[in-house]
C-alpha cells in the first residue's frame, strides 16, 4: 500500500480577454465588444471509497488543470477550463498550495488543491465616457502551481499492533475475509490491510498495522509512517505472543506501549484490548494461568485480556463478539495535550503576505531604476501588455490611484526613469 505520494499540481491558465469592435453592416460607430476569457480549471482531490491507497497519483506526478478558453467578439466569453480530478481514497490528508489543510473522509468530497489563474476582461470592460474605443484588453493570469504531499491515514475502527511475527496476519485472516500475506518469518506484511468483522447489527474494520520494534516512533524498521494509521482507531487490539521466538511476553509488551507513546498523538490513549496469541502452544491450565496473571498485571488500564490461537480457531468467536462489544461503548479520544506534538507531516506551499503599506514597496537599485513589488502590483502587471501604449497609460492611472506614483516620487523618481515589476521593465513618463 502507498501512503505517501508528491506530486505536482498546476491550476489551468485563465483566458484572455478578446480586443475587438462591432462591425456590421448599417450600424455606424460599433463599439468595443471583445469579450472575456473563461478562468482556469482546479487541481481538484476527490475522496473515492473504492481506492486504497495513493498509487494512482504515485504513478502520475504532474497533474494539470485545463486552460480557460480566450474571449471572442461579439461579446462571447471564453469557457472556463476543466478540472483536474484526483481520485483519492477515504483517509487522504494534504496541504494545498496556499496552505491550508485537509481531510477527506466522506466519499464525493472535494478539495481544490491548486486554484485555476483568473480570465482576463475583454475590451469592452475597459469602456468609460472618456475611454469610448480601448485598445487593450486583460491576460488571464497563470494557475497556481507547487508540489504538494498527500499522506493516507486509514479508516479503521480497531488497529491490530504488535511485534513482528505476533501474528497480526494470521489473525486478521480468521476473524475476517481479508487475505494478508502470512509467513513465519518478521515483517511479512508490509503495508496495512483491512479486514471486516460482521455483526448482527453493526460491523468493524480491522486495520493490520505492520510489526512495530524498537525506535519505530523515530523510523526505525518499517518506520513510524505506520503509527499514523492508528491515529484514526477507536481502540487498539494488541497482540503478544505467549511463547515468543525473542525476547518475554511483558517486555514486547512494554517496548510496543512504548513506541505508541514516543510517537506523540495520543495513541497510547486509546482502549485497548490485550490478546496473547498462540494460545496451541501450551497447555489450557497454562493459558488460563498466563491469562489471570495479565489482567492482575494490567488491571483497569485494558479493556480486558484474552487468550486465542489462529492456528485452531480456540477464542477467535469471543474475539469477535468483544470487539464489536466494546466499539459500541468507546468514547472518542480528547484532543491531545497542548505540549503533545501532533502527528503532521512537511509540505512544501508558499504563503502571500501584503508588503509594505498598501501592500506594495518600492525600492531604487544600484542602476538608478525602481524596482516596484507587491502581489497586487504584480498581478495588475501580468494581466496587461507594457507593449500596448494604451494599456500602459492604463497601468499609469491605476498606479496613480492606489499610490504607488506617490511612493516612487517620495524615492526620487523623476519621469522617464527604468521601473521594473517583476520580469517587466519599462519607461514612466507620468
Amino acid at each position: 500500500m502507498d501512503d505517501t505520494a508528491r506530486i505536482w499540481v498546476e491550476g489551468g491558465g485563465g483566458g484572455n480577454g478578446c480586443i475587438s469592435f462591432r462591425r456590421e453592416a448599417h450600424v455606424p460607430k460599433g463599439g468595443p465588444d471583445g469579450g472575456d476569457g473563461g478562468h482556469g480549471g482546479d487541481v481538484v482531490l476527490v475522496c473515492d471509497p473504492s481506492r486504497r491507497d495513493l498509487g494512482a497519483p504515485r504513478g502520475s506526478k504532474h497533474f494539470r488543470a485545463q486552460r480557460g478558453r480566450h474571449g471572442e467578439g461579439a461579446n462571447r466569453h471564453g469557457a472556463r477550463g476543466e478540472d483536474r480530478e484526483i481520485l483519492v481514497p477515504p483517509g487522504t490528508q494534504a496541504v494545498t498550495v496556499e496552505g491550508a489543510d485537509v481531510d477527506l473522509v466522506e466519499p464525493g468530497q472535494r478539495a481544490v488543491v491548486a486554484r485555476g489563474g483568473r480570465g482576463g476582461h475583454g475590451n469592452r470592460r475597459f469602456t468609460t465616457s472618456t475611454r469610448q474605443a480601448p485598445r487593450f484588453a486583460e491576460k488571464g493570469t497563470k494557475g497556481e502551481a507547487d508540489w504538494i504531499e498527500l499522506r493516507l491515514k486509514l479508516l479503521a475502527d480497531v488497529g491490530l499492533v504488535g511485534l513482528p511475527n505476533a501474528g497480526k496476519s494470521s489473525l486478521l485472516g480468521r476473524l475476517t475475509r481479508a487475505t494478508p500475506k502470512v509467513a513465519d518469518y518478521p515483517f511479512t506484511t508490509l503495508s496495512p490491510a483491512l479486514g471486516t468483522i460482521e455483526g448482527e447489527d453493526r460491523q468493524a474494520v480491522l486495520a493490520d498495522i505492520p510489526g512495530l520494534i524498537e525506535g519505530a516512533a523515530a523510523g526505525a524498521g518499517l518506520g513510524h509512517e505506520f503509527l499514523a494509521h492508528v491515529e484514526r482507531c477507536s481502540m487498539l487490539v494488541h497482540l503478544v505472543e505467549l511463547v515468543p521466538l525473542e525476547g518475554d511476553p511483558v517486555g514486547n509488551y512494554e517496548l510496543v506501549r512504548g513506541e505508541l507513546e514516543a510517537y506523540g498523538a495520543g495513541l497510547e490513549r486509546l482502549p485497548e484490548l490485550v490478546v496473547l496469541s498462540k494460545r496451541d502452544l501450551l497447555e489450557p491450565s497454562a493459558v488460563d494461568v498466563a491469562v489471570a496473571e495479565w489482567a492482575e498485571r494490567l488491571g483497569d488500564s485494558v479493556l480486558g485480556v484474552m487468550a486465542v490461537s489462529s492456528a485452531t480457531g480456540e477464542g477467535l468467536d469471543d474475539l469477535r463478539k468483544r470487539i464489536l462489544a466494546e466499539l459500541a461503548t468507546v468514547q472518542p479520544l480528547e484532543a491531545p495535550p497542548a505540549s503533545a506534538p501532533a502527528g503532521e507531516f512537511e509540505s512544501e506551499h508558499r504563503v502571500y503576505r501584503p508588503a509594505g503599506e498598501g501592500g506594495y514597496w518600492v525600492e531604487r537599485e544600484d542602476d538608478g531604476g525602481f524596482r516596484i513589488g507587491g502581489r497586487g502590483v504584480e498581478l495588475l502587471f501580468e494581466r496587461h501588455d507594457t507593449n500596448n501604449e494604451e494599456a500602459l497609460a492604463y497601468l499609469e492611472q491605476r498606479l496613480t490611484e492606489i499610490g504607488v506614483i506617490a511612493a516612487l516620487t517620495k524615492a526620487g523618481f523623476e519621469p522617464g526613469d527604468d521601473v521594473r515589476v517583476g520580469e517587466d521593465e519599462f519607461e514612466l513618463h507620468i
